[in-house]
């Protein structure tokens, strides 16, 4: 089990109160598929992801970067169960999707970039230590039907 401290708590809460999840999903999203150019395997049917441009016009991948954003809502609504909220996600990736559970990590990383460049300077070192603390619960939980 994860110990959350109360500034914890309240920077991922505050985090999440302040973005915009379209605009940050399909951003990281986006960031993620052109930085990382291996992840676009698992989104063949998205259409065109032949350079920058095309993902980041691209609906389905502004879609997709939403929808994440509002799974991750989820672990910030029950930071005490983390891995019980994210089970029936982390088997649908590693079974049926079979997604490389590295990709989570590196999507992170973007979504981090992302979040720093919206917050500015409220995203203080102590606030990106919580931010990648509940990153890598989040991360860990998605791998747990991997092992």
């Amino acid at each position: 089990m994860v110990v959350w401290t109360d500034f914890e708590r309240t920077a991922i809460q505050d985090i999440f109160s302040k973005i915009d999840y379209a605009v940050v999903g399909q951003a990281a999203f986006s960031r993620c598929l052109i930085v990382y150019p291996w992840t676009k395997r698992y989104f063949g049917g998205f259409g065109n992801l032949y350079n920058a441009a095309a993902i980041t016009s691209n609906p389905r991948v502004a879609s997709h970067g939403k929808v994440i954003m509002e799974a991750l809502e989820k672990a910030v609504k029950d930071m005490d169960n983390i891995k019980a909220t994210y089970a029936e996600l982390s088997a649908l990736h590693s079974e049926k999707l079979q997604v490389d559970p590295d990709n989570f990590m590196l999507l992170g990383h973007c979504l981090t970039i992302v979040v720093a460049s919206q917050l500015g300077k409220a995203f203080t070192p102590e606030v990106h230590a919580a931010f990648q603390k509940f990153l890598a619960v989040v991360v860990s939980s998605l791998r747990k039907q991997y092992y």
